[in-house]
């Protein structure tokens, strides 16, 4: 049951992350050159191959329960900023994320900068790919490595992640525009309550308590946390038309 929950987890949080880093390599792309934009995003690739298997074996090394503590309380902090989030957007007090927008916007930027010619490249077509994935990439190499070596298992998150990565790539080449369908406030609602759901679990388990039922407790966490979250949304929208009226 574990396994599925953490598959499930590091696909949906990976996929938005790469969204984000493809709407940047399109717009660098399209503006600045394909030859670029396109040695960004291998320099990039590279730089986050390295890092991760720096991490990687290094975390091994930490006993478990301490990793599950400091990996809970981390992934607890940032689950709670994307539900956040999620909620203000499901609410309407938060506008929807717009990847078209960002699109137009990464696009104005890039064709209004001036041109830099570095060993054959344009330097800010490089560098914007190079940027964009590298940062949108971290995040992905954190929660693969952490998700991977708390449970035990980085391939198990690697391969949610890839996946994620192969569906993306696939899709942006067929349309070679921003997935603009995709619906990515709902991934990101989700991937808010999968990331609060592990950092509960993790940080308690962590913290030398035990769950009962061990792993099999996952979804009553994850029900938990669902509750609250559209409770809020309930609440927070009974308030926003309370204000309007």
């Amino acid at each position: 049951m574990s396994t599925g929950f953490l598959i499930a987890s590091a696909f949906l949080a990976s996929a938005v992350e790469f969204v984000e880093a493809l709407t940047i390599v399109l717009a660098a792309g399209v503006s600045r050159g394909w030859r670029s934009a396109l040695a960004g995003l291998g320099a990039a690739t590279l730089a986050l191959a390295i890092i991760v298997a720096a991490l990687g074996p290094a975390l091994t090394h930490i006993p478990i329960s301490a990793l599950r503590l400091v990996v809970g309380g981390l992934l607890l902090t940032f689950g709670l900023q994307w539900l956040r989030k999620a909620i203000l957007r499901a609410s309407g007090f938060k506008a929807l994320h717009d990847e078209e927008e960002i699109f137009a916007r990464e696009l104005e930027e890039a064709r209004s900068a001036g041109s830099e010619q570095r060993a054959g490249l344009d330097w800010y077509g490089f560098t914007l790919a190079f940027k964009g994935v590298l940062l949108e990439g971290l995040e992905v190499a954190f929660i693969v490595v952490t998700f991977g070596s708390t449970q035990g298992s980085i391939g198990l998150a690697a391969l949610g992640a890839a996946a994620a990565l192969v569906l993306v790539v696939i899709v942006g080449v067929l349309v070679r525009a921003p997935l603009t369908r995709v619906p990515e406030n709902t991934l990101k609602f989700a991937v808010g309550t999968m990331l609060t759901t592990f950092g509960i679990f993790w940080s308690t388990e962590g913290a030398g308590a035990d769950w009962p039922g061990d792993d099999a407790a996952l979804p009553g966490v994850l029900a938990f946390v669902l509750v609250i979250s559209f409770a809020a949304v309930a609440l927070l929208r009974r308030r926003r038309r309370v204000a309007l009226a």
